[in-house]
């Protein structure tokens, strides 16, 4: 959402905005914030520690409703398919505002997978005036599933955008990823926290990778572990202390940019590092058993390996053996955008709003 934020405030005798957060996620927001030199107007601070699904979206409505009754925007913009952007969509229905989603029309036509993901952007589709969507694919979903086509936009990922903005040069935030052998080692970065990944698949995940450092002597792994406690206890008891596997606190924007650009290929669960990886030409292999972002396995980009252990050991090593394999999909063109998406963003909701 930065990009649209900041084309905002480039914007400020057409419009006036406030920035609201929930803190979903209190520690990955304040570095993001303060990556994109951002201040919420609104902080409504609603994490707690080990939070439900049911929870958090009780209090995020509540606030969000309250906020919203008596801030009286034109307009609300969310982003995405957290259950932040569930439930803003629905407290502002509840107010009578206009909804415009960003990053509209993604599907993976699985409600579980991934969860609860597919569900929120379903409901925030349901639920949003204005849909602007990412591809010509995300915008054929929302047409199918009854969205009038004069309120579907093809605008590009906001995300291209995001990118050209941050600079890759000097050295880590985080000094441990300083201490990586670039120069000398393939490296591959691993993210891997998806909520359907927890238990028995996340394990398979770090056997694949116990065998690739064992398999390649010139592997190193850089895999910022995310803070839940379903991640984090699996992920230190599988791979703590072996060698060549980095196993460093969540990264700063700024520092995942620079290890996207630096690494040999990347294996992960994130649909955002999905859309990323083109922009860096490196190879993205999915943790997962489908996407809501097949415009990347189509462009050749990417490609869905799961969370078998031995499949992805396969898949990895062909990309770390096979120089044509590797040269096609790092060659692939980037289908999310042109990084200008957030002006279409705000020319079109400035047409809508009069």
């Amino acid at each position: 959402m930065s990009p649209v934020i900041r084309e905002l405030n480039r914007r400020s005798s057409e419009f006036e905005h406030l920035i609201v957060t929930t803190a979903q996620h209190r520690e990955m927001l304040d570095q993001i914030m303060a990556v994109f030199a951002i201040s919420p107007d609104v902080d409504l601070g609603l994490m707690e520690h080990d939070q439900s699904l049911a929870g958090f979206a009780a209090r995020s409505l509540v606030s969000l409703s309250a906020l919203f009754k008596e801030s009286k925007p034109a307009a609300i913009l969310i982003q995405g398919d957290t259950t932040t952007v569930m439930t803003a969509a629905l407290a502002a229905f509840y107010q009578g505002v206009m909804v415009g989603h960003v990053e509209a029309g993604l599907r993976s036509f699985d409600r579980a997978n991934p969860f609860p993901e597919e569900i929120n952007r379903r409901i925030a589709g349901c639920l949003a005036d204005l849909h602007f969507a990412p591809t010509d694919r995300a915008r054929a979903n929302l047409l199918h599933e009854g969205v009038a086509e004069e309120n579907v936009f093809v605008t590009g990922n906001t995300i291209v955008d995001a990118l050209q903005s941050i600079s890759l040069d000097g050295p880590f935030d985080d000094s441990l990823l300083d201490t990586v052998d670039f120069e000398n080692n393939r490296v591959v970065l691993v993210t891997a926290h998806r909520r359907e990944n927890h238990g028995a698949p996340l394990r398979s995940i770090c056997a694949a990778l116990k065998s690739l450092v064992t398999a390649y002597d010139d592997v190193e792994i850089v895999y910022p572990v995310h803070l839940n406690p379903n991640v984090r206890n699996i992920v230190m008891k599988e791979l703590g202390g072996l060698p060549r596997i980095n196993l460093v606190e969540p990264v700063t924007y700024s520092d995942l940019l620079k290890l996207m650009s630096r690494c040999c290929l990347i294996l992960t669960d994130s649909g955002g590092i999905q859309e990323e990886a083109p922009s860096f030409h490196k190879p993205v292999l999915v943790l997962r058993e489908l996407t809501e972002r097949p415009e990347v396995i189509e462009a050749g980009a990417g490609k869905i390996v799961g969370t078998d252990a031995e499949r992805i050991f396969e898949e990895t090593t062909a990309l770390l053996t096979n120089v044509e394999i590797y040269r096609r999909m790092s060659s692939a063109l980037n289908p999310f955008g042109d990084g200008h998406a957030a002006e279409r963003i705000v020319d079109i909701l400035k047409q809508r709003l009069g």
